[in-house]
Order: structure tokens, then C-alpha cells, then sequence
């Protein structure tokens, strides 16, 4: 478990302070996949140095797995960094050495004895699908393979906890989506806890748990994945979620298009089981009115399919409270955009 309790970092720059981590409470539990996602400046690459001791905090406390990080010093900090491996956005590997070599790198410097260090990169190469790999040289290997490569050298020691800074920004959105995969396995297969920094919601949709979203140094909005795709509260939280959809190359919906539509225009958001549920055809039948489909899309997350739909009808006050609260009943939550 990962426990920051009102951690602050403040930079003296001279004449000026930065603070890039402003009073941050967070818990992470063993084996989440705990998204941290915000733009460039909002502090999120500062917190994930704080988790490691790379940075200590100027308040506050960084607890992982009962050791407090951020007093940890010499022998004890060292021992703890094995502990708490990293992944990074441009690869970092050592370019004179060999995929081999490269993984066994960690090893080597933890003193681990030669023929563990040998069985144990065998292992690697066979889990991250580098097979065939294991003699290139780093300046032979695609983007997506360079980053097979550094996150195998970061399980050599078998860590409890993965940070991932920014892991999958330097590549294509396909490579994007096998790397995240890859992570997606090794966190179930060994229950491993892994805190993922990143400036795209399509990353934390496919495979987070949990989800901060950081701005200007502070918390802004945190929460389950799927609670905060279909109920984001922040501006900034809002237009993460239409990140996702530029992503899959789909259009967002304008509700400003409805201005011109006679009636009410009512937005549907679906999850889990209600998503099967053939609810336009239901409310046909039952209100005998015609319900027009402006727009609906589904999203696939780690925890499962979220959907929402736009449809336009024309009805009573009466009839329109009866819909909603029939809505309501059946698990689907209905939002008015516009009524006449």
C-alpha cells in the first residue's frame, strides 16, 4: 500500500518559490493500477520522484508498504528503491549493452549471484515477448520493443511497486495499446501495484482502477475509473473525457447542435449490466411517442462498458418525470439537456 498524507514540494528557485505539489492525500492499495494523469506542469511527474525518495517532500509524509520514504536515507533508502522500480517515456536503457545485458543490469549492481541473474532474464525475455531479442542491441529495436525491454528491467528485482512516468507517450497509438496490455497482465498475474503518470485518458480508461486528476500541483478530482468518466466534476476533468473520444477518432457530441430541435433532449449514461438493456425500444412501446437518437457511443474501460445516449422526444411534463424516474428504475441515470 502506497499512503501520501499532505505532501507538499516547494522548488526555491531564488527569488521565486514553485510549489509543484501543493497538500496531496493519497492511498493506493496493493495491486491497483493507480492512474495519475494531468498537462505538463501540473506537478504530476514531481509526485511520482517523491515516491521513490528521488525528491523529498517539503511537508508531509510518503509511506510504501509500512516504510516511510520520505525519511528514509542511505542503506535504508537504497534498500527501499529495489522495492520501487521505474518505468520511463524514453526508454533510458544502456545503449552499449544488449537486451540481455540490459536487463541484467539491476541485477548485477544488486549483487544478485550470475546463474540467478542468468534464469531470471530468461524469465523476463519470455514475459514481456522479446524471444528472439535477447542479443540486440537497444539501436535494433522498434519504440514498442525498447519499452518491452526497460519494463523487464524494472521487474528484474521483483519489485512490490512499478511506477510508470509517461510510459507509452513516445509511441503510436497501436504499440500504445500492447504495451498497456502488457501491464495490464503482469499487474494480474503478480498482484504487482502499479502508480501510472500520464497526460492521456485513453490510457486510464483501458487499465486503471483508480484515477487523480492533478492540476497546478493539487488534486483536483480522484476516484474509481468508471465514476469518473460518466460523472466528471471538473472542467479539466471534463476534457480529459473528451480526450478519449478524439482518440478512437469519434466524433463528441455538441449539445449546443440541439438549439433548433423541437421538444426535450434528454442524455442517458449506462453502465454495467444496464448497457444490454434495449431501452429506446422500451420507452417506445410504453409512452407511445417517437424517440429520435441524436447520438450514443460505449466506452470500454478496465472495470468494465460505459454508454451514453442523446435522444430528442416530445412530451408532457407529465410524461417527461415518468420517463426519467422509469430511467431511474432501470439503473440508468437521465439528464435533461434541454426541455421546451
Amino acid at each position: 500500500m502506497i499512503v501520501l498524507r499532505n505532501i507538499s514540494k516547494i522548488f526555491d528557485t531564488g527569488n521565486v518559490s514553485l510549489t509543484a505539489v501543493d497538500n496531496v492525500s493519497l492511498t493506493v492499495e496493493q495491486g491497483q493500477i493507480y492512474g495519475i494523469i494531468g498537462y505538463s506542469g501540473a506537478g504530476k511527474s514531481t509526485l511520482i520522484r517523491l515516491l521513490n525518495g528521488l525528491e523529498k517532500p517539503t511537508q508531509g509524509q510518503v509511506t510504501v508498504n509500512g516504510q516511510d520514504i520520505s525519511s528514509a536515507k542511505g542503506e535504508a533508502l537504497r534498500q527501499a528503491r529495489l522495492k520501487i522500480s521505474m518505468v520511463f517515456q524514453h526508454f533510458n536503457l544502456l545503449w552499449s549493452r544488449t537486451v540481455r545485458e540490459n536487463i541484467a543490469f539491476s541485477m548485477q549492481i544488486a549483487g544478485v549471484p550470475k546463474a540467478k541473474i542468468t534464469a531470471r532474464v530468461d524469465e523476463l525475455i519470455e514475459l514481456v515477448g522479446l524471444k528472439g531479442r535477447e542479443n540486440a542491441w537497444p539501436s535494433q529495436l522498434s519504440g514498442g520493443q525498447k519499452q518491452r525491454v526497460g519494463i523487464a528491467r524494472a521487474l528484474a528485482n521483483n519489485p512490490d511497486v512499478l511506477l510508470c512516468d509517461e510510459a507509452t507517450s513516445a509511441l503510436d497509438p497501436q504499440t500504445t495499446d500492447q504495451i498497456l496490455d502488457l501491464l495490464l497482465d503482469i499487474n494480474r498475474r503478480f498482484n504487482l501495484t502499479i502508480v501510472l503518470i500520464t497526460h492521456e485518458m485513453h490510457v486510464v480508461r483501458k487499465i486503471c482502477d483508480r484515477v487523480a486528476v492533478m492540476e497546478e500541483g493539487k488534486v483536483v478530482e480522484e476516484g474509481d475509473v468508471l465514476q469518473v468518466f460518466t460523472h466528471p466534476q471538473k472542467p479539466i476533468t471534463q476534457q480529459f473525457i473528451r480526450q478519449v473520444s478524439q482518440y478512437a477518432e469519434e466524433e463528441a457530441f455538441n449539445p449546443e447542435l440541439t438549439s433548433e430541435l423541437a421538444g426535450t433532449v434528454i442524455k442517458l449514461t449506462f453502465t454495467g449490466h444496464s448497457t444490454h438493456k434495449p431501452v429506446v425500444g422500451e420507452l417506445t412501446l410504453r409512452y407511445g411517442l417517437p424517440f429520435n437518437i441524436l447520438h450514443g457511443k460505449m466506452t470500454q474501460t478496465a472495470h468494465g462498458v460505459f454508454g451514453q445516449l442523446w435522444l430528442q422526444v416530445v412530451a408532457t411534463d407529465e410524461q417527461l418525470n415518468n420517463i426519467l424516474a422509469d430511467l431511474q428504475q432501470s439503473d440508468i441515470e437521465g439528464e435533461v439537456i434541454k426541455h421546451v
